[in-house]
């Protein structure tokens, strides 16, 4: 548990499999623990071994993206009639997502990008930094962030573990550098998705994303333009929006 919980605090989400419950003949007694990472790969420790812990496997990943826990239910006995063994007993296993501290991704290291990291710091996300302009995503010039990954944002967030704890404010530049993108996020679990912009940029970036076969129904998930509408001018009043949204939508979530 302890390799866990560190893990979480690194900003690596896991999740711990508990056997809380068993009868009969079963690999695993109560309280043998495995730890799964958020791709679904075993970290350390086993529930059993077999087909069975292939599904906890599996239902642990499940678990990591959305942030729920879940308790998984197995009786060993018949392979024929779809069960994960056959010692003959059954077993019942607690799944428990450690998320990391809510995370911010902020995409654009312009003026709104860089007062958004000091912003999100100061309200206790971990803040990641991405801009394809290699020079600006520095900490010399953003400083605060948890994290700084240059370079294309499709392939930034390929390698990011987006769960439900996640909340991303795309401040790019253009809308061609956000087209690539949401598509990305909107088939992800992430809490937030915000795309900074007038209403006529983000009408053609809606034109662009339906064009490439993305539903109406994803598009409602998308805050744009993104901020509540406080009258904010500077880049440090809409940041402020910005964040004052993404709390409210996090608060909301914990009601």
């Amino acid at each position: 548990m302890e390799r866990a919980l560190s893990l979480a605090r690194a900003g690596t989400p896991c999740a711990v499999c508990t056997v809380i419950r068993s009868t009969g003949s079963v690999p695993r007694r109560p309280g043998s623990k495995m730890l799964v990472d958020a791709s679904g790969a075993l970290l350390g420790g086993s529930v059993g071994g077999g087909a069975m812990e292939g599904r906890v496997l599996a239902l642990a990943r499940e678990a990591i993206l959305d942030g729920q826990p879940r308790t998984g239910s197995y009786r060993l006995a018949d392979p024929d009639e779809g069960d994960p063994g056959v010692c003959g007993g059954t077993v019942d296993i607690l799944i428990e997502p450690l998320l990391s501290p809510h995370v911010l991704v902020v995409i654009g290291a312009g003026h709104v990008g860089r007062a958004l990291v000091t912003l999100g710091a100061y309200a206790g996300f971990r803040v990641i930094l991405s801009d394809d302009r290699a020079p600006l995503c520095d900490p010399a010039l953003a400083p605060g962030a948890h994290e700084y990954r240059p370079g294309d944002a499709t392939e930034m967030l390929a390698g990011l573990t987006l769960t439900a704890n996640t909340y991303v404010a795309l401040v790019t530049r253009g809308y061609p550098l956000d087209v690539p993108v949401l598509p990305k996020l909107l088939a992800s679990p992430v809490a937030y998705i915000g795309v900074i912009g007038s209403k006529r940029r983000w009408l053609t970036t809606v034109e662009a994303l339906k064009t490439a076969g993305v539903s109406d129904a994803d598009l409602v998930r998308v805050h744009a333009p993104i901020g509540l509408e406080i009258g904010a001018e500077t880049p440090e009043e809409i940041a402020v929006a910005i964040m004052a949204e993404i709390i409210a939508t996090r608060r909301a979530a914990a009601r």
